[in-house]
């Protein structure tokens, strides 16, 4: 059944007694139309331009081909399963209706991409993030993982114990002039390529270093670090 759905001799716009009869082919078109609607006949796109305004309930059968062409402009969308076109950076395939260059699509087998005015780059990443320069005493946290932390004058690190998971990583950058102390609180802290637990450690001048961590309880140090 094609949208719109036009119902004749309603209340509104009677000029006359309606029938019985008449009440009950209309709502056998209302009864056609949303059974079409529900086994995917009629496409969403279709109600759009029809001005059907949907609530709540479930639809079941609705394909991607149906949703072509459909905005959903407010209320909430509960979506088990969907399946998008692959998309590319110039026409990604989740868009915005008045950026359509912008958003997400496939770039290669399990890589999705984010792109941006049609230019495309794989998410994640493109720089290491700066967790803001540390001035006085500083206890790691769970928040600084995957960031770097700028010591300036004054400022020294602790790494706790007990707060980080395995494969968390931070990094350390020392800008000062001077060597600075990294307190390892953590039960157990190494030096790279050593098999000593460090109480502490001195991180060079202008030095790097990266703690990783094998467990909440035990992180191996790399970098400029003795």
């Amino acid at each position: 059944m094609a949208l719109p759905v036009t119902i004749p001799n309603t209340f509104a716009n009677a000029t006359a007694s309606i029938p019985l009869s008449q009440l009950d082919a209309n709502f056998t078109t209302l009864s056609n139309a949303i059974n079409g609607i529900n086994s995917g006949a009629e496409t969403l796109a279709n109600l759009k331009s029809s001005n059907v305004t949907i609530t709540g309930g479930t639809f079941t059968g609705i394909t991607a081909a149906n949703i072509a062409g459909a905005n959903i402009s407010s209320g909430n969308v509960t979506v088990t399963v969907a399946s998008l076109a692959n998309g590319n950076a110039a026409s990604p395939s989740l868009r915005f209706t008045d950026d359509t260059d912008t958003g997400l699509f496939l770039s290669g087998a399990n890589a999705v991409s984010f792109t941006e005015g049609g230019s495309g780059f794989r998410i994640g990443y493109r720089n290491v993030p700066d967790g803001g320069p540390k001035n006085t005493s500083y206890t790691l946290v769970a928040a600084d993982v995957g960031k770097y932390i700028q010591i300036t004058s004054g400022g020294s690190v602790t790494i706790p114990d007990g707060t980080f998971a395995n494969g968390d990583v931070i990094s350390m950058f020392n800008n000062t002039n001077a060597a600075v102390t990294v307190n390892c609180v953590i039960t157990t802290a190494y030096i790279a390529g050593t098999d000593t637990d460090k109480a502490n450690v001195s991180l060079a001048t202008r030095g790097v270093a990266t703690v990783l961590f094998a467990n909440a309880n035990v992180c191996v140090i790399t970098g400029n670090v003795s």
